[in-house]
């Protein structure tokens, strides 16, 4: 039911703004200090009283709700993601295996491929940052520096330098580190793609020979009315389980991503 979703995402969107107007009675309660820094804006009206928080709290608030969208544009989910729909497509099987496992089944291969990434950014950034050893400058630098360096191992030299041409940049980078995010993030994803629909052709070719096959017997057998997708679904099917398809998708995957530095 389409209902069931929708009420969901609405429960999920309204939880920033349950914390945002429970941050500062909470705060209130532990005698803790309020936020302060920014002016603060009224959120809320509760009991005839005004529920107050931080700007600098929301802004930062508002901007975690950016970051999935960035770390799905910035980290191999794209790829496997996009591989393993061509794959569903290549074996005609419809909407088996669902949205919903495609994504768990990318979202787990993702945090695998990029552990190495999110233990350096981790070490390098988050954790000095958390105690206090490093600025929020410094911090921002040091995390987002591995994962720069796996885009720029990644990313084709033709989509870097077309979308440096794009973005003015047309005398070119000295070194790694003075390619803007922006252009990076856009020549990463391209990349990605690219790579995606490659990996993606590779696995059609043996699917689309089934086919083939199938199609010209039922045509040699006088059997014009039955579709060919019909009887060459099972043998898809089979074929795949056979070579271990599973196993053989997913480590390819994981394995077609260049090491940092690479």
């Amino acid at each position: 039911m389409p209902v069931v979703p929708a009420l969901s995402s609405r429960l999920l969107s309204s939880l920033p703004v349950l914390l945002l107007a429970l941050l500062p009675s909470l705060a209130a309660a532990a005698g803790g200090p309020q936020p302060t820094g920014l002016p603060s804006l009224t959120v809320a009206n509760v009991g005839g009283e005004d529920v107050s928080v931080s700007l600098a709290v929301l802004l930062g608030m508002t901007a975690i709700t950016l970051l999935p969208s960035l770390l799905l544009a910035c980290t191999a989910f794209t790829r496997i993601m996009v591989v393993l729909a061509l794959l569903r497509m290549a074996m005609g099987t419809g909407q088996t295996p669902s949205n919903q496992v495609l994504v768990g089944l990318a979202l787990f291969l993702t945090v695998m491929v990029m552990a190495p990434v999110m233990d350096q950014a981790w070490t390098q950034g988050l954790s000095p940052y958390l105690e206090g050893s490093l600025s929020f400058a410094d911090a921002w630098t040091a995390t987002s520096e591995p994962f720069r360096a796996f885009m720029l191992a990644q990313v084709r030299e033709n989509d870097l330098i077309t979308f440096a041409n794009l973005s003015g940049h047309t005398e070119g980078f000295a070194s790694p580190a003075d390619v803007p995010f922006g252009v990076l993030v856009a020549s990463f994803i391209t990349s990605e793609l690219k790579t995606a629909f490659e990996i993606g052709f590779l696995i059609f070719i043996p699917f689309v020979i089934i086919d083939l096959v199938v199609a010209s017997v039922l045509m040699s057998m006088g059997m014009m009315m039955m579709s060919p997708m019909l009887i060459s679904a099972p043998f898809k099917v089979l074929l795949f389980v056979l070579v271990d398809g599973w196993v053989l998708v997913v480590g390819t995957l994981a394995g077609s991503f260049n090491p940092m530095g690479g």
